[in-house]
């Protein structure tokens, strides 16, 4: 699989153009999202390369490596706005803190990080608004705003912080 992906590489390199852009995204914004294979952030944001900062990991949740990478993305590459995306479906319902158990009994270590499981998305996504609203290393924490996006329709529906 890896060589398909290394040949498709090549494909996109032979026709490659340096957009000549910085760093900093055009629209300031940074977005954390679940990495689930069925999100296609760019199209259904109506993104262009440059645009965001795009931050994803397992549940699209604010962990401690997502407040570091929202600390550098604000205060060394200018975002100002934070976006956070969940979604339907989401594999973290399924799994509970005993998967790091589980990981000990099978490799003979525990990990160290939290498998941030959840139940009800809608409080997970304002949980993940909390944690970036109250982080002392954000400098940008009045436009953060919380979604769940919906992999059947397509569709984002804002949840309500409160």
């Amino acid at each position: 699989m890896t060589d398909r992906l290394v040949d498709a590489n090549r494909t996109y390199a032979d026709a490659f153009t340096d957009p000549g852009m910085d760093a900093r995204p055009v629209l300031h914004v940074a977005v954390v999202a679940c990495m689930d294979a069925r999100l296609d952030l760019h199209k259904a944001l109506g993104l262009q390369l440059g645009d965001c900062h795009t931050i994803r990991n397992a549940g699209g949740v604010v962990t401690d490596d997502v407040i570091r990478s929202l600390t550098i993305s604000q205060r060394k590459l200018g975002t100002r706005s934070v976006v956070l995306i969940h979604h339907t479906n989401c594999g973290l319902e399924a799994l509970t803190e005993d998967f790091r158990s589980e990981l000990e009994m099978e490799v003979g270590q525990r990990p160290a990080w939290a498998v941030e499981s959840f139940r009800d998305v809608d409080q997970d996504v304002r949980q993940s608004m909390q944690r970036v609203r109250t982080s002392p290393f954000l400098l940008h924490t009045d436009d953060v705003r919380g979604f769940v996006f919906d992999v059947r329709a397509g569709l984002l529906r804002e949840v309500d912080p409160a």
